[in-house]
C-alpha cells in the first residue's frame, strides 16, 4: 500500500511537470530566473522525491529478503548429527513426542526391536525410513509400517498382522524407542545399515535373503538392501 501511494505521488508530480512544460512552451518569450522557475522548482522536488522513494524501496526490498530468508523453527541440526548410539545419549534428549508418523515409528520399534541395543533400534528405524524414500513402498512412515496389514502373515511387519493384540506395557522401553524415533524423524544420519530396506532375525532364513545383498548385522538382525530393478528396453 505504501509503495502504491508513493507511485501515485510520482505520477501526479510528473503530470504537473508536463502541464507546466506545455505552459512554458506557450510563453517562450518570457524571461524567468532559473532559480525561481516553476520547472526548476519541480525538477528539484522530483529529484528529492525520487531519492526518497529509491531509499524507501531499497529498505522495503531488504526487509522482504530478510523475511524470505527466515526459516521455520526446528531442532538444532548439528545436535541431531552428533548421535551416539547409547542409552546415556538418549537420556539427554527431550521427552519423546510427536504426531502420527512418530507414533507409528515408535510403535514399530517397540514391537520389533525393543529387546535390541540402541544401535539395533536405530538400524530398524533406518530400514523403515529407507522404505519411505523408495518408490517401491508407500511414502509415509505409517503407510510403510501398515503395508499389507489385514492379511494374516502377509504384512511387512509381523506384529501388525499376526492376529495378536499388541499392548505397550514396558514404559521404560517405550520412552527409549520414542526417543530413537524422534531423533530419526528429526534428521539423524542413516549410516548404520548402508541403505538397507529389509531385515530378519537370525532365527529365520527367508527366501529373499538368498538374493538380496546383506549390508550388515546388528545384534540379532541381518540387514539387506533390495536390488534395484533395471528398466526393460
Amino acid at each position: 500500500m505504501q509503495v502504491q501511494n508513493r507511485f501515485n505521488r510520482i505520477v501526479t508530480l510528473l503530470s504537473v511537470c508536463a502541464a507546466l512544460g506545455g505552459a512554458g512552451g506557450a510563453h517562450a518569450d518570457a524571461v524567468i530566473s532559473s532559480s525561481t522557475a516553476p520547472s526548476a522548482t519541480i525538477e528539484s522536488r522530483l529529484q528529492n522525491l525520487f531519492g526518497q522513494e529509491r531509499d524507501a524501496l531499497a529498505t522495503t526490498r531488504r526487509g522482504l529478503l530478510t523475511r524470505l530468508m527466515v526459516r521455520p523453527e526446528r531442532r538444532d541440526e548439528t545436535a541431531v548429527q552428533r548421535v551416539e548410539y547409547t542409552r546415556a545419549w538418549l537420556a539427554t534428549q527431550p521427552a519423546p513426542k510427536g504426531g502420527a508418523e512418530w507414533q507409528c515409528l515408535a510403535e514399530a520399534l517397540y514391537f520389533e526391536a525393543r529387546g535390541e541395543s540402541v544401535k539395533g533400534q536405530f538400524g530398524v528405524a533406518e530400514v523403515i525410513l529407507n522404505r519411505v524414500d523408495s518408490r517401491a513402498y508407500p511414502n509415509t512412515v505409517c503407510g510403510v509400517i501398515h503395508q499389507g496389514t489385514g492379511r494374516k502373515y502377509a504384512c511387512q511387519f509381523t506384529y501388525t498382522c499376526d492376529g495378536h493384540p499388541e499392548h505397550i506395557r514396558e514404559k521404560k522401553a517405550w520412552t527409549q524407542v520414542g526417543r530413537v524415533a524422534r531423533a530419526m524423524l528429526d534428521g539423524a544420519p542413516r549410516t548404520l545399515t548402508r541403505g538397507a530396506t529389509h531385515y530378519h532375525t537370525r532365527a529365520v532364513n527367508p527366501r529373499w535373503a538368498r538374493v538380496y545383498p546383506r549390508t550388515t548385522t546388528i545384534d540379532t538382525h541381518h540387514f539387506y538392501r533390495q536390488p534395484v530393478r533395471s528398466a526393460r528396453r
